[in-house]
């Protein structure tokens, strides 16, 4: 079976897990540029993403509507629950999923999934459950990497080099 859904975390995924306030009460995130052009790739695959984050920001939000991210889910407790509805709803099944996650709240997913893949500074506890440890940290590649990985395990690579190329 291919993967045709990966499922993000943000904080400590996407992002490097800090988070900054304001003196105002801003909150402010920083994401990888790489991170988004291969996800905005996996998506030009015909494939499929989620964000299923544990907070709720209007940053995570926007960045979600400028990659075109369709399955957004934030406040999640149940993060589980939520990817089985959208498995439901894509007809596909958890053998198609790929997930990145770094910390406990993530573990019903990753344990689920088809493959399972951690930042290299996860958790520990999240390390040692995973498929694949990645070399890159949250926030700094760890999502391009996933990607370029999935895309090597799929064979898609021609595919993918070519998203991008104009003549």
């Amino acid at each position: 079976m291919s993967i045709e859904l990966i499922v993000l975390d943000v904080d400590g995924t996407m992002t490097n897990g800090q988070i900054t306030y304001t003196e105002s009460g801003e909150e402010l995130k920083s994401f990888c540029v790489k991170d988004g052009l291969a996800i905005a790739s996996w998506l030009k695959l015909g494939k499929h993403v989620a964000i299923i984050t544990g907070r709720k920001s209007n940053i995570v939000e926007r960045r979600a509507m400028e990659l075109g991210i369709e399955h957004f889910y934030q406040g999640v407790h149940q993060k589980q629950e939520v990817l089985v509805k959208i498995l439901d709803e894509l007809d596909l099944h958890w053998e198609n999923v790929a997930v990145i996650g770094d910390d406990l709240n993530d573990s019903g997913m990753l344990r689920s999934a088809g493959v399972s893949f951690a930042p290299a500074d996860a958790s520990s506890y999240i390390t040692r459950m995973v498929d694949e440890v990645l070399f890159c940290n949250g926030g700094e590649g760890a999502v391009r990497e996933m990607i370029e990985r999935l895309i090597l395990q799929e064979g898609l690579e021609e595919d993918f080099l070519t998203l991008w190329h104009y003549e």
